[in-house]
């Protein structure tokens, strides 16, 4: 219609009503299979020309270069029942309790989330959609809104986009309709699935980082683009790679920048203009993001308040800055925009060129990480690594354990994490007591000794196995802590079988192991040994190398890391 393909006529079918598009959220009613409801998919569409209106007072956010989109439920001011009680809300909620489920089972019976974003064609903002791709729910935040004034309560909902290229970079509706057959068991539905699907149904968000969706580089054009489909295109959708060759300026409002990969993160973050003395560095702007990274990390808004930055960043500076340097906050705040990953926001144009604290507080100026840095360091994998290469890049001379705490990052420090722990109350004793009441990890056992009867208590690194006075001893190392920040999963994948010092070495972040199995020292990337693994068990590579990333051993130009780091210089008083 209009020298467009008609989205109803594309998924006309015998088996599912037809589709919905009408609404934000629009599920595709649930069938039974086995006495189990199981929905085909949810349409999910984002209509940019209606931000900030009375009927959707919310702003999505379609970061589709890096397969990131923030997505916000239905709920609006003028609703009545509880948060979670509107019908797309509910929707999403209950999707959300299968997509984060720990189980392949749970996770096989997941409804999959087909995006969408409304476009404008022919000058008509409305009934033309653009497919945006194949998604699951990696967190859900409730959030407070404004509207005219008037705040309330609703739904966030972080995507992650699923890469497709194996399938061309389409998806086929045959899917959808095999989902929605009663007739056919889960495991006949998966056969029709998209690859990356089936492996996150297997690995669930452990893999996403090797399923997201790919950043593409596409050549400038003035014309249409021409794309090749397949002979049955009439049940194939394009995805985002094929539909972003049109203006999506209305749906990615900061694409105005060049598109931000976790990779040019990271050679950013290495690359700093810092101010030098004596061949030292200052350390005014690594304290300044890190600080920034805790605030992402513990999801608070991405501009901060000058006054807190000018507190809360001084302070750091003053513990933690250079025994020559003056705890001068107010020039990382206005000076990390040459970063390339910072917005400074409510400072007028003609005080710019004069920076000082005065000027600061009158102002009251706003900084932090722009939209794209900030989507991308919401991801725990991307966080880490950026992280890693600040600590490595900028403190690897001095004990950073003191600093990691007060930014509240000391999960950040070891592979197994830290376990949530709130205190309660004092008592008055001959000897000052706290009660505190401690939220406890509740590990496998049983599983911990599978593995360990598995290599017969042999280290996997070095090959070692303790004797005891009756018996011999090892220890089970998960690879993905399971304290926070790292949350990972409890399962004979995530588990390695090490002595005590190996597992000592691992946890600390003192040995890796690389794409090839081969044990790493990280300091130097010397050898320091081979993963022995037996074939009935399976390690995710995925956790693998979610610990390399800790270690900073697994982002683009880690060569670097290894080496000594070189960071960029500026001017005097850029720092």
């Amino acid at each position: 219609m209009d020298g467009y393909p008609n989205i109803h006529h594309l998924t006309a079918s015998q088996i599912l009503a037809p589709i919905q598009l009408s609404k934000g959220i629009n599920p595709i009613a649930e069938v039974k299979v086995a006495r189990v409801a199981r929905r085909p998919a949810i349409l999910i569409r984002s209509s940019p020309w209606k931000a900030g209106s009375v009927e959707t007072p919310w702003h999505d956010e379609f970061d589709l270069v890096n397969g990131r989109v923030t997505y916000f439920g239905d709920h609006r001011v003028d609703h009545t029942v509880p948060v979670g009680e509107t019908q797309g809300n509910k929707v999403l909620r209950k999707a959300w309790a299968s997509h984060r489920a720990t189980t392949v089972q749970e996770r096989t019976m997941a409804a999959p989330l087909l995006v969408f974003a409304t476009v404008t064609r022919n000058k008509t903002p409305k009934g033309y959609v653009k497919f945006c791709g194949l998604a699951v729910i990696e967190g859900v935040e409730e959030v407070e809104q404004k509207d005219k004034g008037r705040l309330f309560p609703n739904f966030r909902y972080e995507l992650a986009l699923l890469d497709l290229s194996a399938e061309n970079d389409l998806l086929n509706w045959s899917w959808i309709e095999a989902r929605g057959d009663h007739r056919l068991s889960m495991a006949e539905t998966l056969e029709h699935a998209p690859r990356s699907w089936r492996r996150w149904v297997e690995g669930g968000h452990a893999v996403l980082p090797g399923i997201r969706q790919r950043p593409l580089h596409l050549e400038e054009s003035d014309g249409p683009r021409s794309v090749s489909r397949s002979a049955d295109e009439d049940t194939l959708f394009s995805t985002a790679s094929q539909s972003r060759r049109q203006d999506v300026s209305s749906v990615e409002h900061d694409n105005q920048q060049p598109a931000l990969t976790a990779g040019l993160l990271m050679e950013r973050l290495r690359n700093l203009r810092v101010h030098r003395r004596d061949g030292r560095i200052s350390r005014h702007k690594p304290l300044a993001l890190m600080w920034a990274i805790a605030r992402n990390a513990r999801g608070e808004s991405r501009l901060a308040p000058w006054t807190q930055f000018r507190d809360e960043v001084g302070k750091l500076l003053i513990e933690f800055g250079r025994s020559h340097s003056s705890p001068t906050p107010e020039y990382p705040f206005w000076h990390l925009r040459t970063s390339g990953l910072w917005d400074v926001a409510g400072l007028p144009a003609e005080q710019a060129s004069k920076i000082s604290v005065s000027i600061l507080d009158r102002s009251k100026p706003q900084a932090g990480f722009t939209h794209q840095a900030d989507r991308l360091l919401r991801d725990p994998f991307v966080r880490s690594q950026a992280i890693a290469v600040l600590r490595e890049t900028y403190f690897a001379e001095f004990a950073q354990h003191e600093l990691m705490e007060q930014l509240g990052l000391a999960g950040y420090e070891n592979a197994s994490g830290i376990e949530a722990l709130a205190e309660e109350q004092g008592q008055q004793g001959p000897a000052a007591r706290r009660v505190t009441s401690a939220s406890r990890i509740v590990r496998d056992v049983g599983l911990a000794n599978k593995i360990k009867e598995m290599y017969s208590d042999h280290c996997q690194v070095c090959g070692t196995q303790l004797a005891k006075r009756f018996g011999t001893y090892s220890e089970a190392a998960h690879i993905r802590g399971l304290g926070q920040p790292h949350n990972g999963p409890d399962e004979l994948a995530n588990l390695l079988v090490l002595c005590p010092n190996h597992h000592v070495q691992f946890d600390t972040l003192a040995i890796y192991i690389d794409p090839d199995g081969i044990v790493r020292s990280t300091a130097d990337g010397s050898h320091q040994g081979v993963l022995h693994r037996l074939p009935m068990h399976h390690i995710s590579e995925a956790h693998l190398r979610y610990h390399r990333a800790l270690c900073g051993r697994d982002v683009p130009g880690q060569e670097a890391l290894v080496s000594e780091p070189s960071p960029g210089t500026a001017r005097r008083g850029e720092e």
